[in-house]
């Protein structure tokens, strides 16, 4: 059965995560029933697999899966047929392709890319409203960079992980942390770019949290370091809210949507 990679767009406000659910709408589901309607393997109940399990209310701008299908598509065509049985949900296949067989979108992937937005303006948010997180003042984002560099490099990460993720280890190595800041109308947001092989469950949107007390000035930058080694998630800043965050790109040795 020949093997394609999808790259995938979506906005994740409807649906309960990636991961397909029994009793609630997901991504997966939605692509996994595109497909059906497209390919005999699917139609028999077939699955696909993703480079990362989005939480509920997380969007993506280059989410990538793989499937193998029963026909040996054009790669064009099988995007354009499945974006066509997408609608109306929120989700794009923004590039299908052909790879080898032993391709895995998760288990062959030595990067992850996520983009955090976190925008600062009084009035409410209208034209990013769920697609952004708001608060009221605007921050202090040297600070929030002196605390980040904190948390660049191999660490245990237990202080930033979930109390329920399933990880063996805490120990990442977190590659980069940029945050840019730009005028928006009225306002600022602060765009904070990570970058590692793999994360935590809710890693970013704990950073993310704790940054922020930094740039609103309620921590010291170097309280970050202090919550890092206390290995404790008590010792976390809130964990922000899941609408902000996007993942925006998967990295390979070999690009599989290289031209």
């Amino acid at each position: 059965m020949p093997r394609f990679a999808l790259k995938i767009e979506y906005d994740g406000r409807p649906f309960a995560g990636w991961q397909a659910q029994a009793d609630q709408p997901s991504v997966q589901t939605a692509v996994e029933a595109a497909l059906a309607r497209l390919d005999a393997g699917f139609a028999a109940g077939a699955r696909i697999a993703a480079a990362g399990r989005t939480d509920a209310g997380v969007h993506a701008t280059a989410q990538v899966a793989h499937a193998d299908l029963a026909r040996d598509w054009d790669p064009f065509r099988l995007a354009e047929a499945l974006n066509f049985h997408l609608k109306p949900a929120p989700v794009a296949v923004l590039a299908a392709t052909r790879t080898p067989d032993d391709f895995h979108a998760r288990f062959s992937a030595v990067e992850r890319r996520y983009l955090f937005r976190l925008q600062a303006r009084r009035a409410p948010a209208t034209h990013d409203r769920g697609l952004a997180w708001q608060v009221l003042n605007p921050l202090d984002a040297d600070a929030m960079r002196q605390g980040a560099a904190h948390l660049v490099g191999r660490h245990d990460f237990t202080t930033f992980r979930s109390s329920i993720c399933q990880a063996a280890s805490p120990v990442k190595t977190l590659d980069e942390i940029r945050i840019d800041e730009v005028e928006i109308p009225h306002g600022r947001e602060y765009r904070f770019h990570l970058r590692a092989r793999s994360f935590l469950h809710n890693q970013v949107r704990s950073i993310v949290g704790t940054l922020e007390r930094v740039g609103a000035g309620s921590w010291s930058p170097d309280r970050v370091a202090d919550a890092l080694a206390a290995r404790d998630r008590a010792a976390c800043g809130p964990v922000c809210p899941p609408h902000g965050l996007y993942l925006c790109g998967v990295g390979y040795p070999k690009d599989p949507f290289a031209a």
